[in-house]
């Protein structure tokens, strides 16, 4: 089975469906333009304001699936080489966020002194901003500088649970033999029961009663049942092709029929949406046919090349769009309250500025190869914009 890229046509529509549906629950969620909207279209507003997250759970159910198909290459992994991965991911994550925050910290104060709304986060001080470079405000109740930003916490936590699971099997060696050479890479041909196992029983613990826990929902635990749907539904697919040999087999491949009975038992426990959405979504990854993940579908029409590159922009637009968000309420609030007309229309403005705004980041920040020193240059960047911020140097 062929290594997901992420350029496959329902990855694609999944992931660009999920970035426009975030940005519009934000603005709904925030306003003060939504509160405008809401007087003649209260239906459209409150559903965004309601269910527009849920459209975190495609992200989720994705990156799982994704983060499953990089992983296929190894059979385990020392922990020192699962640490060199993590590290790369934050790298990855934290670089285009730094710059993102970097930009909504500066906007936030030049907004502050005409523009008092709830959506402004109060001004940082060294200790918050520390948090959010080593992506630990949520586990230290500190306010977030910037909507979403929670996730990529999560993402990383997810990560590195997903490797731990490899670098747990690298000592469990009861099921089978693990291999002996210092490359634990495997052949990709065949597949490993222990690792569905090990995601199995987290995927179980999640759904059936982390996820049920308020609590725990700054955690990766919280979010596995999700997130593993996605693991499962690679390791369903690889499992069905390997051993049936062809894709009308999926359906009813025991991978699918027990990730159905997971799912059935999670809801009888606790009907959620959330969890009804990610099922759907890993449904979709297992049963779709292979051309999908194959490319074959990709750059036949127009629609189809810019959904591809919506998809590819969509983290750092998820990244900027609060900044953008904020400065486009902040105008048609201080030009035109009230007027239905402006705030419908400012909305629409926000939502293509913000994925403007995340193409330009991609290309200048998230695109080029993650390192050290470009970290380093964030960093010092983000650490400015909350040190100019603190002074009040871009007060009006």
């Amino acid at each position: 089975m062929q290594r997901p890229s992420g350029r496959s046509f329902l990855i694609d529509l999944l992931k660009a469906a999920g970035c426009l549906l975030i940005v519009l629950h934000h603005l709904a969620f925030y306003g003060p333009m939504s509160d405008v909207v809401a007087v003649a279209w209260p239906g459209v507003v409150n559903w965004l304001y309601d269910h527009g997250r849920l459209a975190v759970q495609f992200f989720l159910v994705c990156a799982g699936f994704l983060t499953a198909g990089s992983m296929a290459r190894y059979k385990s992994l020392a922990l020192t080489e699962a640490l060199q991965l993590i590290w790369r991911r934050y790298l990855r994550l934290a670089i285009p966020l730094l710059a993102a925050l970097s930009f909504t910290v500066l906007v936030t104060e030049w907004l502050r002194p005409g523009f008092e709304h709830t959506s402004l986060s109060a001004p940082p001080d060294w200790g918050q901003a520390l948090a959010h470079v080593l992506l630990l405000q949520h586990l230290l109740d500190l306010e977030a500088l910037s909507a979403g930003i929670w996730y990529v916490a999560i993402d990383l936590q997810l990560y590195a649970m997903a490797l731990g699971c490899l670098v747990l099997l690298k000592s469990w060696r009861c099921l089978g033999a693990m291999g002996h050479t210092s490359d634990q890479r495997r052949d990709a041909k065949a597949w490993d029961p222990r690792r569905w196992v090990l995601w199995l029983g987290l995927v179980c613990a999640s759904l059936w009663w982390w996820n049920r826990d308020a609590d725990l929902d700054d955690l990766g635990v919280y979010f596995w049942g999700s997130y593993g749907l996605g693991l499962l539904a690679w390791e369903a697919r690889r499992q069905a092709h390997w051993a049936k040999g062809h894709a009308h087999s999926r359906l009813w491949g025991p991978g699918a029929l027990l990730l159905l009975l997971v799912g059935c038992v999670a809801w009888w426990l606790e009907p959620r949406p959330r969890i009804a959405v990610a099922g759907g979504v890993a449904a979709l990854l297992v049963l779709v046919p292979e051309s999908w993940f194959a490319g074959e579908l990709a750059g036949r029409s127009r629609w189809q090349a810019a959904l591809q590159w919506l998809s590819g922009v969509s983290y750092s637009v998820f990244l900027i769009h609060f900044g953008v968000c904020l400065a486009v309420n902040a105008f048609v609030t201080a030009h035109w309250p009230g007027v239905l007309w402006a705030n419908a229309t400012g909305m629409l403005v926000a939502v293509l500025l913000s994925i403007l705004g995340g193409d330009w980041l991609h290309r200048l920040v998230e695109r080029p190869p993650p390192s050290v020193m470009r970290w380093l240059g964030w960093v010092t960047a983000f650490m400015a914009s909350v040190g100019l911020n603190m002074a009040f140097v871009i007060r009006p």
